[in-house]
């Protein structure tokens, strides 16, 4: 199944993971640590107060900082549009806005891609035809996938793998990050 079938298929919880999930893998960009958005997490897995815990995390990482790179100001603009209540549209909406800038994001830093960031090759790779996808590219759509079909499988049970896909990809990112500027500098 595509992401956009998965997307358009998953239920509250399952959105809102996904969501996060994409942000979490973006925290290096916005200079959090990786323990920021550890309250939203439980949040959904006990149904505890997203509201509390969002304001706890956005407070943590800060305003915009000038001279933000595009990539960090996606990863500033998905942390800004996380809806203060779980509403299944507002939810939807945002969890569909970051697969998008999750995915664009790692198609800037992609080294092996050419910087550019084409919005009809992500909106293919998201269909189901990443083929020519860059390999981090092709990494975030899979694990935006296999967070999707945690959540339909396991419910609240698959919060701690899809976690687990989403500290994956923060290393990775956080890597991809640390090399770039060690390149700039």
């Amino acid at each position: 199944m595509s992401l956009v079938e998965l997307i358009a298929q998953a239920d509250e919880r399952g959105l809102a993971a996904s969501g996060l999930a994409c942000l979490d893998r973006c925290v290096p960009l916005l200079g959090g640590d990786d323990e920021v958005l550890r309250p939203l997490w439980a949040s959904l897995a006990d149904d505890s107060a997203w509201a509390g815990s969002l304001e706890k995390a956005r407070g943590a990482l800060g305003m915009a900082r000038s001279g933000e790179d595009e990539a960090a100001l996606l990863a500033r603009r998905m942390l800004d549009a996380v809806p203060a209540e779980r509403t299944p549209n507002g939810i939807r909406a945002w969890a569909d806005a970051c697969s998008v800038a999750s995915l664009r994001i790692h198609r800037l830093l992609d080294p092996a891609a050419d910087g550019t960031s084409s919005a009809d090759g992500l909106e293919t790779g998201r269909a189901g035809g990443a083929d020519d996808a860059s390999p981090l590219v092709a990494a975030e759509l899979r694990r935006q996938v296999v967070v999707l079909e945690l959540l339909a499988e396991h419910g609240t049970n698959g919060l701690r793998r899809a976690l687990d896909v989403s500290v994956e990809g923060r290393r990775v990112l956080r890597a991809v990050v640390s090399r770039r500027a060690r390149g700039r500098g």
